[in-house]
């Protein structure tokens, strides 16, 4: 699978992220797309073929695997790693509308048109609260399909056709339950990130609020303005 697109429509959001937002895209890249395309696919790469069971019954191995693997692990991981990254689009597509607001109107709308406040505020929540979502979905998809992160060496099945229970024997085993703990434990630090980053933009804009309805910016300055200046106060208490 080739990944470019996504690092490229990641790059594109970076520049509209927080700090913690920042974080939150290095962990993505370093420790789940890379570590994914550099390892994991090749780890996967043959896994029905590795599948083993002792007997000879035709369809046997086939429905054994098909039992115990309903969807491929690696694909279910390549598919988390796509869900929980598109909502990151909603904010750079609401930079891209506010771009075309003034384009169309040919003049200055906004004063900082990637500052997370109005709309845009209300549009990076959103997203965080679906990559979050989505976080928690996949680790949940994950424990309830394969009975947890474990990957036993053996299973025993008596599925049709069958002719009794047999032993299946998984290769890799080991590797691959190193590689899902990687994997469930990126995405609960991207699920701490996501709290934390929506914690500190919603503390933010309370901040903001708070100083615009109690401390107005027109208050702030005529009292600055009619305040002397220290050196006309020093020069009338000389005379």
């Amino acid at each position: 699978m080739n990944w470019s697109f996504l690092e490229t429509i990641l790059s594109g959001v970076n520049k509209y992220s927080t700090v913690i937002g920042r974080i939150w895209l290095s962990v993505v890249f370093l420790f789940r797309i890379l570590v994914y395309v550099a390892a994991a696919e090749q780890v996967w790469k043959d896994e029905q073929k590795d599948f083993v069971c002792n007997t000879q019954q035709p369809g046997c191995e086939n429905a054994c695997f098909d039992h115990f693997f309903p969807i491929s692990q690696v694909r279910l991981w390549a598919l988390q790693l796509i869900m929980v990254s598109t909502p990151s689009l909603l904010v750079a597509l609401h930079v891209a509308y506010r771009e075309h607001r003034e384009a169309k109107h040919r003049r200055k709308l906004y004063e900082d048109k990637s500052s997370i406040d109005g709309g845009l505020f209300c549009t990076y929540v959103v997203s965080l609260v679906f990559k979050t979502a989505l976080e928690v979905g996949s680790l949940l998809a994950f424990y309830f399909l394969y009975n947890g992160f474990e990957v036993p060496i053996m299973l025993r099945c008596s599925q049709s056709p069958c002719p009794n229970t047999v032993d299946c024997y998984i290769a890799k085993a080991t590797e691959k339950k190193i590689f899902l703990y990687i994997m469930g434990c990126a995405s609960i630090l991207c699920i701490a990130l996501n709290f934390v980053e929506l914690g500190y933009i919603v503390w933010k804009q309370l901040w903001k609020c708070f100083t615009r309805r109690f401390i107005p910016v027109e208050q702030t300055e005529a009292l600055t303005h009619s305040r002397p200046p220290v050196s006309i106060v020093n020069s009338v208490k000389s005379q």
